[in-house]
């Protein structure tokens, strides 16, 4: 199909990142905001998906906040917890508008507290939505949180397309794949990436960092970030998508 029939068929491209920046802690040990601003700043993406992001609290310290700053990126986070008297949890940043956004509690029993944090982005007037998660460590847990999330996701009062993306915790085809699989579509690497592996970033062996969609999509490239600075920035290493969506 023509560049021109897709335009007419309200066809939008769109660059779309998920980075677990764990904590904007480094291999080198270093807690470096500023750090993990020039990787984004190196992705150039549209959107980025953030997770383990430390935010507001009571010494000041705002990772959000200066990354936010640094990129000229607007931001919005979903806390999941307190870490240490700071929010912890979500960041979507993003170049274009975001209209609203609204976060679902994935915490199962006495787990570590989850969430999964919606963000709806102005594209060329049309809304995209864009979740992002992170998943526990736990088999159960993740089965719960996948139904619930798939749930949440699958909402048909939310209409449009919808990209989710994140840290699922889930290096093989295991219970919440599968169940995430059977209402939405995953994104297959595989045609795009010899190297798949996101975690942990200086010798990635595990694939814990996923994309999942609903509706119209069409994906142009995929690109694992790979270089010496998303090296050392953080423990997992950023993923990217150029998407063609259509509204």
């Amino acid at each position: 199909m023509s560049d021109t029939a897709r335009a007419g068929r309200d066809w939008v491209d769109v660059r779309i990142a998920t980075y677990n920046v764990h904590r904007c802690r480094g291999l080198d040990r270093r807690t470096d905001p500023a750090r993990i601003a020039k990787v984004i700043q190196s992705i150039d993406a549209d959107v980025i998906a953030m997770q383990e992001v430390v935010g507001a609290g009571a010494s000041g310290v705002d990772q959000a906040q200066e990354i936010g700053a640094i990129t000229g990126m607007g931001w919005v986070m979903a806390p999941a917890r307190e870490l240490r008297g700071h929010l912890f949890g979500n960041v979507v940043m993003s170049k274009l508008s975001m209209t609203s956004h609204a976060q679902c509690d994935l915490t199962w029993r006495a787990c570590e507290h989850r969430n999964a944090q919606r963000v709806d982005v102005d594209v060329n007037g049309r809304v995209l939505h864009l979740f992002n998660v992170h998943l526990g460590t736990a088999l159960m847990e993740r089965r719960y949180q996948a139904s619930r999330l798939a749930a949440y996701v699958h909402d048909k009062r939310v209409t449009g397309p919808k990209i989710v993306v994140g840290d699922f915790n889930e290096w093989t085809k295991g219970l919440a794949t599968t169940m995430l699989s059977e209402k939405l579509k995953a994104l297959d690497l595989y045609p795009f990436l010899k190297r798949r592996k996101t975690y942990p970033g200086l010798f990635p062996f595990l694939h814990l960092d996923h994309i999942y969609y609903e509706g119209e999509l069409e994906v142009r490239k995929v690109e694992l970030v790979r270089t010496r600075l998303s090296l050392m920035a953080s423990d997992h290493l950023p993923l990217v998508v150029e998407l063609r969506v259509r509204f």
